[in-house]
């Protein structure tokens, strides 16, 4: 545990932090998969991958390096990616230069990425070095893992192996490349709450299917793999935006097949009809996403003639999310490896309950934080860390009987200050019992002083739930 000096003065920090969190948060998007690239022949990755950056933490870091450094070139961020396997060079890695967006976020993407031939790994991570362009290093990210194949598969595909099928509920990039010509790649994105067909930036879609046999309105959502065939609905992970439901169809030399129902798999060109339409698909035209009607072929009725606009690639994606806050910090060094929180785990009960914190990049530097109490922790692995459940009295001098559940941010805090926010919780709800004589409040008090105040000293008579928030 820190010393008590030490400790007073990060608690104040902390409830400043609770009070009015300055985040920065690093986003990386890229594909769950990529094609190698065959002798000189380089197979740039598609979608490329995109690096955002947002939170007010950005601005105030930003201020303070102004205010210290003459000028305003050193407040800049920039950036360099590569992957995993390259050296210390930065020859070796894409410069990025961030513009700031619309809506404030800072964005970036690596168009020039691929994996040679010679690689023969079968898996590889993409690495995010962050700076200031002052020199000072922000630190080192890591996406998540990326599958390599040679080419998409051609064969019926099997729901054995199961890499290459994209399941309901999963994230995928839609793109369309006209005459097979890498200039003419546009993404489905979406902007202004619109969809529109982008030559700069991609929209990660959760994939939906959805049960036909109900009415439209309800459009209720199902597990499992999605076939061609299905009905399925895009959601636009950032924004929610959706599209109508859609019958996904396999994309054959510009034909839309009616009677396949086979898995999809990555990197397949496929085609989106408009669920009980005329022959309607989902089609680009320049920058605007618009409706074609497909020319049904006499020959054969299993069949419909597309337009190169309505042909799609469909592949699956991934985003990993870091959250820092330097605000209130003096952070020296770089703010990596930034943990990653993936699941909770409580043990025991009362005055002796353990919480065992899972995910990744954990180090011994961290403690475990309930709001803005310091837990006493345990390092165990890079991927957990064990922590004492603070005593609920911890939050306050005067308790009364527990009434109603008190909920406190979970965060994990450096030694130098450095605040790791989370989207997780934890909930001390009392036991549902009523003491002889004692009133018990038929609502919720407005003042939040008074529900604290409610809380009793007695630690064994508290249950334990968790949850994440969505």
């Amino acid at each position: 545990r820190s010393n008590p000096y030490q400790a007073s003065l990060l608690q104040d920090s902390v409830r400043r932090y609770l009070q009015l969190p300055a985040d920065q948060t690093v986003l990386i998007l890229h594909a769950k998969v990529a094609q190698k690239s065959y002798g000189n022949e380089k197979r740039f990755f598609c979608p490329p991958p995109c690096v955002y950056l947002s939170g007010p933490g950005w601005k105030l870091k930003q201020e303070q390096i102004k205010a210290r450094d003459l000028g305003e070139a050193g407040f800049r961020v920039c950036g360099y990616m590569g992957l995993d396997s390259m050296g210390s060079s930065l020859m070796e890695t894409q410069k990025l230069s961030f513009e700031e967006q619309p809506d404030a976020k800072g964005f970036s993407c690596a168009k020039a990425l691929y994996i040679s031939d010679t690689d023969k790994r079968k898996h590889f991570r993409l690495v995010l070095k962050l700076f200031f362009s002052n020199g000072q290093e922000i630190g080192t990210f890591h996406s998540k893992l990326i599958k390599v194949i040679s080419k998409p598969s051609q064969k019926k595909q099997s729901l054995k192996n199961t890499d290459l099928c994209i399941s309901s509920g999963s994230k995928v990039s839609l793109f369309n490349r006209l005459r097979s010509q890498t200039v003419s790649t546009r993404y489905l994105s979406v902007e202004g709450g619109a969809f529109i067909a982008s030559a700069r930036q991609w929209a990660a879609f959760t994939l939906h299917l959805a049960d036909e046999r109900c009415p439209r309105s309800e459009f209720p959502l199902r597990e499992g793999y999605i076939r061609y065939g299905s009905v399925v609905q895009l959601v636009c992970t950032a924004t929610g935006v959706t599209l109508p439901p859609l019958v996904i169809r396999k994309v054959m030399k510009q034909y839309a097949m009616l009677d396949v129902d086979e898995p999809i798999s990555q990197l397949h060109k496929c085609a989106f009809q408009f669920q009980g339409s005329d022959r309607m698909y989902l089609c680009l035209s320049t920058d605007k996403v618009i409706q074609f009607q497909a020319s049904p072929c006499p020959k054969e009725a299993n069949r419909e003639l597309l337009n190169d606009g309505s042909c799609w690639t469909i592949i699956s994606t991934e985003t990993v999310e870091y959250t820092f806050s330097e605000s209130l910090a003096c952070v020296r060094e770089p703010v990596s490896p930034v943990p990653l929180i993936a699941a909770l785990q409580l043990t025991g009960g009362g005055d002796v309950a353990m919480l065992e914190v899972q995910g990744e990049y954990f180090h011994a530097h961290l403690k475990v934080w309930f709001g803005d109490v310091e837990a006493e922790t345990m390092y165990r692995s890079p991927k957990s860390l064990v922590c004492v459940v603070p005593d609920v009295s911890a939050f306050g001098s005067d308790w009364r009987w527990l009434r109603y559940p008190i909920t406190v941010p979970l965060l994990l805090i450096r030694d130098d200050g450095l605040i790791y926010s989370s989207s997780f919780t934890f909930t001390y709800t009392p036991e549902q019992s009523c003491i002889p004589g004692q009133q018990v409040l038929s609502d919720v008090p407005q003042d939040s002083d008074k529900l604290l105040d409610s809380i009793h000293q007695e630690f064994t008579r508290t249950n334990f739930h968790l949850f994440m928030q969505t």
